[in-house]
C-alpha cells in the first residue's frame, strides 16, 4: 500500500511541477483585473507553525470522545518562494513549547499544499510516534494518559480542478506569489485517496475506563472517492484579503480493527476539508495567517468509530525583494520545478 501511495504522490507532484514551470516560462492566462502575478519577486518568509495529526475514538451511546494528540509542538521556520518554487524548513524550539514532552520518539510530518492556477493539490505523508490522551477526556483518572508506543502512518492525495482559476488565486492566499486585487470565487471538483494505520503495543484506551467493546490495538484503513467544493476570496482595504475553501467528500473505504479478534468492513463514509487564509498582502511585504484542516472519518463497524484529523496552522511574515537578472538566470538552471518539467517533457528548454 505504501508504494502505491508514493507513486501517486510523485506522479501528481511531477505533473504540478510541469504546470508551474510552464507558468514561469510564459505569462499565465489570468484575468488581470482580479489577479496580479509577481513571478520575478522573491518572498522571504519567517513563520511559526504547528502541524499535527490526531485521532478521535468516539463512544456514540455515551456521547464521549477520546482525542489522542501527538507531541508535535510549535515550530519556528524560514523559507522562500521564487518562480513558482517554495522551500520551507521549521523546527520546534524550546521557548515556544514549555509543556512539550522531552525525550519522546521523533516524528515526520510531510505536507505539501500546491496551488497552481486551476488546481488545488494536497499531499500528505505523516509518520508519528507517541500520543497523549488528556485527563479531561477520562472518567476515572486525574492524570494524562501517555502512550509512547502508539504509532500512526497516513498517506494521502487530494486533487481538485478550479473552474474559474483565472479569477481566484489560492497561491496569493497561501504563499503570496501573486496578489488578489478583486474578490472572486470558483467551484471545484476532484478526488481524494487516503490510507494508513494506527497501532500500539497494547489496547489504546485505558483499561479502567470500561470501554472493552470499542477498544483496539490496531486499525488499517483505505479510502477513495470524489469531492466537490467552493473557493472564495474577499479582497478589501487595498491589500487585505480573506480566502475560504471548503469541500465535502463521500468515499468508499475499508477498515480493519484488531483487539483479541479481527473486525473488517467495507462501506461509504463522508469526510470534509477546510482551508482559511487571512491577512495583508502588498507589493513589499505580507503578514497573514492560514489554517488547513482535513477531517478523515473512518468506516464505522459496530462500536468502532474513529476519525483522523490533520491540521497545519501558520502565521507568516513575508518580505518581498527583486533579485537581479544575474541571480534569475542562475536560479533558472537549478530551479527544481523547471528541472522536473524538462525531465518529464523531454524538452531541454
Amino acid at each position: 500500500m505504501k508504494k502505491y501511495f508514493l507513486l501517486i504522490s510523485i506522479a501528481l507532484l511531477l505533473a504540478n511541477s510541469g504546470a508551474s514551470a510552464q507558468e514561469v516560462l510564459k505569462k499565465p492566462k489570468i484575468d488581470s483585473a482580479y489577479i496580479e502575478p509577481q513571478p520575478d519577486k522573491m518572498n522571504l518568509r519567517l513563520y511559526i507553525s504547528r502541524k499535527y495529526t490526531d485521532f478521535i475514538v468516539r463512544d456514540g451511546p455515551l456521547e464521549r470522545n477520546y482525542r489522542f494528540e501527538p507531541n508535535s509542538g510549535i515550530n519556528l521556520g524560514l523559507g522562500f518562494t521564487y518562480q513558482k518554487f517554495t522551500l520551507n524548513a521549521a523546527f520546534p524550539v524550546g521557548f515556544l513549547n514549555p509543556d512539550r514532552i522531552k525525550d519522546w520518539p521523533g516524528f515526520l510530518d510531510l505536507q505539501s499544499h500546491i496551488y497552481p492556477r486551476r488546481w488545488i493539490i494536497d499531499l500528505f505523508g505523516q509518520f508519528y510516534r507517541g500520543y497523549t490522551l488528556d485527563e479531561s477526556y477520562l472518567q476515572n483518572s486525574e492524570e494524562d494518559y501517555l502512550r509512547e508506543d502508539i504509532r500512526l502512518m497516513l498517506l494521502g492525495v487530494n486533487a481538485n480542478y478550479l473552474f474559474r482559476g483565472e479569477r481566484i488565486s489560492l497561491s496569493a492566499a497561501y504563499n503570496q506569489s501573486s496578489i488578489q486585487k478583486k474578490s472572486g470565487f470558483s467551484p471545484f471538483i476532484g478526488f481524494e485517496v487516503y490510507g494508513g494505520h494506527m497501532k500500539g503495543d497494547s489496547l489504546f484506551l485505558p483499561p479502567n475506563e470500561g470501554l472493552e467493546l470499542l477498544n483496539f490495538s490496531r486499525v488499517n484503513y483505505f479510502q477513495i472517492g470524489p469531492n466537490a467544493g467552493l473557493a472564495s476570496s474577499l479582497a478589501f482595504g487595498n491589500g487585505f484579503y480573506f480566502t475560504a475553501v471548503a469541500s465535502a467528500n463521500v468515499s468508499v473505504g475499508f477498515s480493519d480493527w484488531r483487539n483479541n479478534d479481527q473486525f473488517k468492513k467495507w462501506g461509504f463514509v463522508p469526510t470534509y476539508f477546510l482551508r482559511g487564509f487571512f491577512g495583508y498582502n502588498g507589493e513589499r511585504f505580507s503578514l497573514n495567517a492560514n489554517y488547513v484542516w482535513k477531517n478523515l472519518n473512518l468506516v464505522r463497524n459496530r462500536a468502532f468509530d474513529q476519525a483522523i484529523n490533520t491540521g497545519n496552522f501558520r502565521i507568516n511574515f513575508i518580505y518581498k525583494i527583486q533579485p537581479s537578472d544575474r541571480f534569475k538566470d542562475k536560479f533558472n538552471k537549478v530551479n527544481p520545478a523547471l528541472l522536473l518539467a524538462r525531465w518529464v517533457t523531454g524538452n531541454p528548454e
